[in-house]
């Protein structure tokens, strides 16, 4: 450590360094303080709502004459400012865990204490049990297209019995039918459908029903068998049918369907249509919500025209408080839309059957129970007026060592156990501020067993015997302040509230606090934290840059940005230093003005990080002289920089002068230069046929080469062809006779 020290800082010594250290540390431990301490904390409810690392200080003569925010602190601080340990109010956190017993879930019941900002964790178990005894309540579809599927079904009991011996011992089998609600327009109301829906094909059919009772849970196969046989086919209108309505009957009508206590539960459900879902029932005119209750007359479903089938979170709701699990067994046509409901509903399977047969809905039905219970999921309920004050986080620790993200562990075997370490936090008190006792059931899905925790929240401090917790009541004032007589004697009896007030405003402590015995007592406020004598400085309400309020380089007071040295702006994000604006010892070059750290150019054709680019500017040496610059630079006087000056002008105004004049000269060069190469092309042609074929008498010579050229004779043969030839084409031919060898050619 030392030789790193060494080589790191060179010869600076070693007790300096140590000495820095331990001013920043420190430092840092104080920052703690920072947040347990406010100037708003005048009472020891506030204080401990503000972590349950904060403590409250309710011995009397605590730091005298210093206001009741200083009484919280963090415990290590108030204990070293001489408050002992008994005059310490903690945030109280317990644990209390009951008799563990050889149950599926355990422990069952456990009771914790919280304060706001406060969590506790506890650990619940879940073992899955051998050859548990299990019911399974059939839930069929009897409209006119499940005809060819329940008479399979009448196979089906003593099969799934045989099949389920090497997972239970204990099989009973339960069943209940349903259509649609008996109502317009879901089935056809005319007299002779009411009764019969099938009157038309000379088939006596049963009415239509939203849930049909039939036969409570059993473990007599023969019995169930025979109730399948007596069971006829229904009818109704539309396409979807009422099974979510008739699944949460069977669900809640526990005493009529015989759910039995220690048994797993298994509903099938058994169709090959959608399923209508909440609000279809206004077609109908039915517009009450369903109260999630049993209705049952005589096994009859009579809320069935009353009220709305029921959301899809309120059957999850029932299905998890009576321990059910939900198999779906449907025709491969539907498979995708049950697939999209079967995400929504905890402990639910789907099977996809393109016949439903008794070999393969008994396969379907062991697929089920086995994939159902090799899966362990949690759910934690809390009570519905409490759930906002409170969070819940579960963390699974699977048999197999994994901790996976979600509440579930799949995969599970008989008789092992899966632990879930599950953590409750408080986020606030009621409304009324009272302390309360809340209800939370951890319940595994599918589980007759379950955990119920019992949480009490402590909002109020007990504060010893001396009571000084400053709940409902000011603290007195102990006589007039020195400084408020100092500082406006004047109107100490006229108005005692005077020492609230900044100089020159008309309302007390900012219209942001209280005055308390001259002092302000600020508000406290989601927004953040009110502070300052005033209550003027806040950490919310001025602009922000960088994510920080002033920019970080400044503190807001009454909205507005109060920067430091050095920086300015309405969000103290502009420096006020123009050394990032110089270059080659130039401000912006010579040629603009350093504005929040940055070059503005004077002239808009200037660009550049320090207005260096100009493509159409003059040089930089001339700009630079012009500007007088050059005066201090190489010491010439003022009459001097005019002639150079006028110099430049005059030089610049010659220049354009014979920039034209250039111009000019190389056009007409350019002219006399083309002429002359026209005129001596012209006589080069003109000799050169004089010498070849033109004689003294004017007429043209012809050369060995141009009487090869000559023809003897001219001949043309022309075709001529009508819209309708005749065998042979009519052919003409034109002949030229040669002219006289003597006569001249005219080439």
């Amino acid at each position: 450590m030392t030789s790193w020290l060494r080589s790191s800082y060179g010869s600076v010594p070693l007790c300096v360094l140590l000495l820095a250290c331990m001013v920043w540390c420190a430092e840092a431990s104080s920052t703690g303080a920072s947040v347990c301490w406010s100037p708003s904390v005048t009472s020891c409810s506030e204080c401990l709502r503000r972590g349950p690392q904060c403590a409250w200080c309710f011995k009397e003569d605590f730091l005298d004459k210093v206001g009741p925010s200083h009484r919280c602190d963090l415990p290590v601080n108030l204990q070293r400012r001489g408050c002992g340990p008994e005059f310490l109010e903690l945030s109280e956190i317990k644990v209390e865990v009951g008799r563990l017993n050889r149950t599926q879930v355990s422990p069952q019941h456990i009771s914790i204490t919280l304060r706001p900002g406060s969590e506790a964790s506890f650990i619940v178990a879940v073992t899955q049990l051998e050859r548990y005894p299990v019911d399974l309540y059939y839930l069929v579809d009897v409209s006119a297209s499940m005809q060819e599927n329940l008479d399979h079904l009448k196979t089906v009991g003593v099969a799934l019995s045989l099949r389920m011996m090497q997972h239970t011992s204990d099989l009973w089998l339960g069943f209940g039918s349903f259509v649609d609600k008996p109502v317009s327009p879901y089935i056809n109301v005319h007299p002779s459908k009411i009764n019969n829906p099938c009157s038309d094909y000379e088939i006596r059919c049963r009415p239509a029903h939203g849930f049909h009772h039939v036969l409570s849970m059993t473990g007599n196969m023969s019995e169930f068998t025979r109730t399948i046989k007596r069971q006829r086919i229904s009818g109704n209108m539309d396409t979807p049918e009422g099974g979510l309505d008739a699944m949460l009957q069977a669900a809640v009508c526990q005493d009529a369907v015989g759910w039995r206590s220690e048994a797993k539960r298994l509903l099938l459900l058994m169709t090959d249509q959608p399923s209508h879902l909440a609000l279809d029932s206004r077609l109908a005119g039915i517009v009450v919500p369903h109260d999630g209750l049993c209705h049952l007359e005589n096994n009859v479903y009579t809320g069935s025209t009353k009220m709305d089938h029921p959301s899809l979170g309120q059957l999850s709701e029932k299905l998890l408080e009576n321990h059910i699990y939900s198999v779906f067994a449907v025709d491969k046509q539907r498979y995708q839309w049950y697939e999209e409901l079967v995400r929504l509903l905890p402990g639910s399977y789907l099977g996809k059957l393109s016949l439903l047969q008794a070999p393969s809905l008994v396969d379907l039905v062991l697929d089920a129970y086995k994939r159902l219970l090799s899966e362990v999921l949690v759910s934690v309920s809390v009570e519905d007026n409490a759930v906002s004050r409170y969070w819940v986080s579960v963390s699974p620790l699977c048999p197999d060592g994994s901790t996976p993200k979600g509440w579930s562990c799949t995969g599970v075997q008989p008789n092992q156990t899966v632990y879930f370490n599950i953590t409750i936090g408080q986020h606030s008190c009621a409304d009324d501020g009272k302390d309360e006792d809340v209800r939370v059931v951890v319940r595994p899905v599918g589980y007759n067993e379950s955990t119920v925790v019992r949480i009490r929240s402590k909002c109020h401090c007990r504060c010893g015997t001396t009571g000084h917790c400053h709940e409902d009541e000011q603290l007195p004032c102990q006589g007039p302040q020195d400084g408020a007589k100092q500082e406006h004697p004047l109107h100490d009896n006229t108005d005692p509230s005077r020492s609230c007030r900044a100089s020159g405003a008309d309302v007390d402590c900012s219209g942001r606090g209280m005055c308390v015995c001259g002092s302000c007592v600020c508000d406290q406020v989601r927004l953040g934290t009110i502070q300052g004598k005033y209550c003027e400085i806040d950490d919310f309400s001025c602009p922000y840059k960088g994510g920080l309020i002033c920019a970080g380089q400044g503190v807001c007071v009454l909205g507005q940005c109060v920067c430091e040295d050095g920086w300015s702006g309405d969000d103290c994000g502009c420096p006020l230093s123009t050394i990032t604006c110089f270059s080659n010892g130039l401000l912006c070059n010579g040629q603009g003005k350093c504005v929040c750290g940055k070059c503005v150019c004077d002239e808009p054709q200037r660009h550049g990080d320090f207005c260096e680019k100009c493509p159409t500017c003059q040089s930089t040496w001339q700009s630079y002289c012009k500007s007088g610059t050059c005066l201090h630079s190489f010491g010439l006087s003022q009459k001097e920089v005019s002639m150079v000056s006028y110099m430049d002008n005059a030089s610049e105004s010659a220049s354009s002068g014979q920039l034209v004049r250039t111009f000019l000269s190389v056009c007409a060069l350019t002219v006399l230069c083309g002429l002359m190469v026209v005129a001596v092309s012209w006589l080069l042609l003109l000799k050169r046929g004089r010498s070849q074929g033109v004689s003294e008498d004017g007429g043209y010579r012809c050369t060995g080469k141009d009487l090869s050229y000559i023809p003897t004779t001219n001949e043309k043969t022309v075709t001529y062809r009508r819209d309708r030839p005749p065998d042979h084409p009519l052919e003409m031919h034109i002949q030229v006779p040669k002219m006289a060898f003597g006569d001249p050619w005219q080439c």
